[in-house]
């Protein structure tokens, strides 16, 4: 198996995080009573249980490089996340963003922000 990071991210309700993240072709690859894995393709998000974080106050954050971005993207609006500059959660279109890549954001049911990037090779 080849090296890699993972993130580990907060959920306060595994069956909400299942049902957000399974809208857009997630699947459970392990869940306990405290730790959940789900995996879309390559791409792997780790949560452990937090039922005491504040979504509002979150810090966490991750960055999701996909080379097909326009498809994961396209995914995650029609789950029915909907594209707003406030609330929890919420889609940030896709835009040629300052550093020269193509991104956009997507804001979790827990407040995590994952910058979804169009990894260009």
């Amino acid at each position: 198996m080849a090296d890699r990071a993972v993130p580990n991210l907060p959920s306060r309700d595994f069956d909400v995080t299942v049902a957000f993240y399974g809208g857009f072709g997630f699947e459970a690859s392990y869940r306990d009573g405290g730790w959940l894995i789900l995996n879309r393709g390559s791409v792997v998000l780790e949560f452990f249980l937090a039922p005491e974080h504040d979504p509002y106050s979150s810090w966490f954050m991750t960055s999701v490089r996909i080379a097909d971005l326009d498809t994961l993207y396209s995914a995650v609006r029609d789950s029915g996340v909907p594209e707003v500059i406030t609330g929890i959660p919420r889609l940030i279109p896709v835009a040629l963003r300052e550093w020269g890549q193509r991104a956009g954001y997507l804001i979790d049911p827990d407040g995590t922000q994952l910058h979804l990037i169009e990894d260009a090779g």
